[in-house]
Formats: structure tokens, C-alpha cells, sequence
């Protein structure tokens, strides 16, 4: 059995209302949302592929893509704005040569905005995974992502 029908089995089929728990198990246990789940899921719930896509794409929650193996986030808060994160962001870009929501060619990195992290007093705020990184700057950020290498050729 599949990853996406075991996931299924959990639920009761046609009904819509579980819609977005089964997305987020899917996520969770793939790390984003293939077509080919959306498919099975639709066909499962007895709903179209589109209302599915325009449900999920609704909350910034869902991922189409799949993450890196090192995910970063990025605090893109109010005060971490103010502090900076801007900079910090447009850095991620040159360093990675992707944009926030993409993964790079050879799926090491991966990074998204989140709207707060709670460390407001200590902006610009990277999380990867457990770790995170406070008072981040532009200048740090090639030397970060250099040693986070070695940690995505880990995985």
C-alpha cells in the first residue's frame, strides 16, 4: 500500500470536510503535495483536481514542490522586517539562486517566508530545522549556507 492510501485509510471516503487534514498528512509524510496525490485524494473524495489546487493554494501552509534537504525559514515578520530580514532574503536568492517557495537544482536548499517565528527581539530570525540563527546578516549568509552543505550531503 502507498504512503497516500495509508494515509486515505484513516478517513472516511467522500467526505469533504476532511479535506485539509488529509492534505496536511500528506505533507507531512511527503513533504509536499504531488499531482499524484491531489489525483488520488480527488478521486477519494469524490472531488475535482481544481477545487482541491484552489483550496490548497488558498493557504501558504501547502507546498507543490518538494523542500531541499536543508529547509530553511525565514522570519519575514513586522519586526524582523525592521531588523532587516529584507537584506537577509534577497542574499538567500544570490546565495541560492532560487526563490522562496523554490528548491535548488540539485535539492539541497530549499526556503520559504513565515510571517513570525516568535524571537521579535532577536531579528532577522533562520530556522533549519531545530536550529535557529538570530540576528542574521547579509554578509553571513554565504558562509552560512556553506556549512549547511554539509549537512544536506548527510541526508
Amino acid at each position: 500500500m502507498s504512503k497516500i492510501e495509508d494515509i486515505l485509510t484513516r478517513y472516511r471516503s467522500g467526505s469533504h470536510e476532511s479535506l485539509i487534514p488529509i492534505l496536511q498528512d500528506v505533507q507531512t509524510e511527503d513533504g509536499y503535495l504531488s499531482e499524484e496525490a491531489v489525483v488520488r485524494i480527488g478521486g477519494f473524495l469524490g472531488m475535482s483536481t481544481t477545487k482541491i489546487y484552489g483550496l490548497a493554494t488558498f493557504y501558504d501552509q501547502f507546498r507543490f514542490v518538494p523542500t531541499g534537504r536543508v529547509h530553511l525559514r525565514i522570519c519575514n515578520g513586522t519586526t524582523c522586517f525592521i531588523n532587516g530580514s529584507g537584506p537577509v532574503i534577497a542574499a538567500l536568492k544570490d546565495t541560492l539562486g532560487v526563490d522562496a517557495g523554490q528548491t535548488t537544482r540539485d535539492g539541497r536548499f530549499s526556503y520559504e517566508l513565515t510571517a513570525c517565528m516568535g524571537g521579535c527581539n532577536e531579528g532577522p530570525v533562520i530556522s533549519v530545522g531545530e536550529t535557529f540563527y538570530t540576528h542574521v546578516r547579509t554578509e553571513e549568509i554565504p558562509e552560512m549556507i556553506l556549512k549547511l552543505k554539509a549537512l544536506a550531503d548527510l541526508k
